[in-house]
């Protein structure tokens, strides 16, 4: 039970320190989100991604290419991956954006997603909320 609450307690102690623009890291915490190796790829990934920046869908599909080898990972595959990250703000999805600066789809929403940026420091005013349909 200790664990647990050990774990509770570092996990507020962190999202204290995101939203006091303190620049905290994602392995400042034990994360152990369940997924398929995919999934697990592309979620490490996110980790990656430095606090006030942003990557593209088509940028982690170029990079899982290069590492693991295969000829081809679609952005939308990407996406799909990103769109099932558990643990949304500590593995930072909202860091992804479409290509040409499309925000593209957040679980939590585009307007939260917008915050989430806008509190790391990132210009948002050159990206642009996405029409139905649009691709990644």
């Amino acid at each position: 039970m200790n664990d647990k609450i050990d774990v509770l307690i570092k996990t507020k102690k962190w999202l204290d320190k995101y939203f006091n623009y303190e620049k905290p890291k994602t392995d400042e915490l034990p994360l152990a989100p369940i997924g398929s190796e995919f999934r697990q790829r592309v979620w490490k990934i996110l980790c990656e991604i430095p606090y006030g920046e942003v990557t593209t869908y088509g940028d982690i599909a170029k990079r899982l290419i290069k590492d693991t080898g295969k000829t081809s990972i679609s952005a939308q595959a990407v996406g799909n991956a990103v769109g099932h990250n558990p643990i949304s703000i500590i593995i930072p999805c909202h860091r992804v954006i479409g290509a040409n600066g499309n925000l593209t789809g957040y679980a939590g929403g585009l307007d939260k997603k917008i915050q989430l940026l806008k509190i790391e420091k990132i210009n948002v005013d050159k990206f642009f909320k996405p029409k139905k349909g649009t691709a990644l």
